[in-house]
């Protein structure tokens, strides 16, 4: 085992990945920008060291100075977190290249599932499809091509940055005529967000479901899916509740375990097709009537992993440790026993209702409710700090375990409801989600389990 694991992070998944390490006994280096100086990441850690002003680029996404910190330190691994470095093959190999540990997929299979096209082409290759779409990156000097190959899929579709991920670099277009300039906008998304202006086209599932399955694997040849989570409460294609188990309706019964099951086996026939090692999550679509199609993969932690930790009683963060440092995943995690039902909320400095804008400021009040067996508040801020605009506004993910779902539902509500949160912006007082997210859970389309991707922003618009 490592005696010491460099965080490559920030803000909540930084100090999730710490609390692992300190229970494991493992000495945390964290990183911070001038913006997180005082962040709770940065204290929670045994070591701390600055490494550029606020800006990503300048900072978190700086490789030399990651590395740097990792051998001033005498760190042995880096962690990535998730977002940020973690999907970086480019980093991957020079995390290795410096004679340290990557705690993460190897840079081929960073490389393979980085770029969607590629990922499509492996899914493929194991008997598992993708929506239609084109085979490779579109041309937008040759339109008739474009054209031509639109048609064939069909509208609506969607235009994708081929190293795009949480939504970033993705248009949904109705017809032909909007086609020339959802390219454009993605193609310039995707060279600014990812540094590759490569865009492709594939079917829109009209009313998705979308539903990922967590993965772990060793390098001993060792495999386990761990069951899925249910992600369509989303706003700007990004999630914002996440469950599992699904309560998809075509879940149900006899039939509908078969079926979750052979999404199980899908996911791990992907990973394992290319040698994936440590934990990630294999992403699937849904349309309407239960068809399901092949996404992506996120090579790495997701957010809403937590979920996955309540029902499993499994430390994701350990095992992607324990892998990295050449154990074997154990038979307690290749045959886990679920039980019960876990949500998650992620509480947002954003206003839902003028379309989930950002809303940065100064936390004067924040309280949380008391933590429990059953109930976790992951969070990297603290009162008195700052939500900046340099980062993504998510200030905690509240999470919730129950026997049941209702149950789960109902601790996350009670839990949401004692929670306090005054946020001052430039102007005046910020908004949060927290209020809209205690309305998505008591929505009949919320507890019924049809919701689709559509659900959220819906809502929002409705005004409920």
């Amino acid at each position: 085992m490592f005696d010491k694991i460099l965080i490559a992070n920030r803000g909540e998944i930084a100090c999730r990945v710490i609390r692992t390490c300190k229970r494991l006994g493992i000495k945390t280096v964290a990183v911070y920008s001038d913006a997180d100086a005082n962040s709770p990441h940065v204290h929670m850690a045994d070591e701390s060291v600055r490494i550029g002003p606020p800006p990503v680029k300048d900072s978190y996404l700086n490789v030399a100075e990651v590395l740097a910190a990792a051998q001033k330190t005498g760190a042995k691994a880096i962690h990535p977190g998730y977002g940020l470095l973690s999907e970086k093959a480019e980093f991957s190999k020079a995390v290795r290249d410096a004679g340290l540990v990557f705690i993460g997929p190897t840079p081929d299979v960073l490389d393979a599932f980085g770029d969607k096209i590629k990922a499509r082409k492996v899914a493929r290759s194991v008997g598992v499809e993708p929506p239609p779409g084109t085979d490779g990156p579109i041309d937008p000097a040759d339109m008739d091509f474009v054209n031509a190959e639109a048609n064939r899929i069909g509208f609506p579709l969607l235009v994708k940055a081929a190293g795009g991920g949480g939504g970033i670099g993705m248009q949904i277009v109705e017809d032909v005529a909007k086609l020339p300039r959802a390219i454009t906008a993605c193609s310039d998304r995707g060279k600014s967000a990812f540094a590759d202006a490569r865009v492709y086209m594939e079917k829109y599932i009209k009313n998705p479901k979308h539903i990922e399955v967590q993965v772990l694997c060793d390098e001993h040849k060792n495999g386990v899916a761990l069951g899925e989570r249910e992600c369509s409460t989303q706003r700007r294609h990004q999630k914002i509740v996440e469950e599992s188990p699904s309560p998809a309706p075509f879940f149900a019964g006899n039939e509908g375990d078969l079926k979750r099951r052979t999404l199980w086996d899908w996911a791990l026939k992907i990973v394992q097709s290319v040698g994936y090692t440590g934990a990630g999550t294999v992403e699937f679509v849904a349309s309407e009537n239960g068809d399901v199609y092949f996404l992506e993969v996120n090579a790495r932690l997701q957010v809403e992993h937590c979920v996955t930790e309540m029902v499993t009683g499994i430390d994701l963060v350990e095992q992607q440790i324990r892998v990295a440092a050449g154990h074997a995943l154990a038979p307690e995690v290749l045959n886990p026993t679920r039980s019960g039902s876990s949500i998650e909320a992620r509480v947002y400095a954003e206003d839902p209702a003028k379309k989930f804008a950002p809303q940065p400021g100064h936390l004067k009040t924040l309280i949380w409710p008391e933590a429990t067996a059953d109930l976790r508040v992951e969070t990297g801020v603290a009162q008195g700090l700052d939500v900046t605009p340099f980062y993504d506004p998510m200030i905690a993910k509240v999470v919730a375990h129950g026997a049941t779902r209702d149950e789960a539902i109902a601790r996350l509500d009670r839990a949401l409801s004692e929670t306090t949160i005054e946020l001052i912006g430039p102007a005046g007082p910020s908004r949060t989600n927290l209020e809209f997210l205690r309305k998505i859970l008591v929505s009949e389309r919320f507890r019924n389990g049809g919701y689709d991707t559509t659900f959220a922003e819906a809502l929002a618009k409705s005004g409920a």
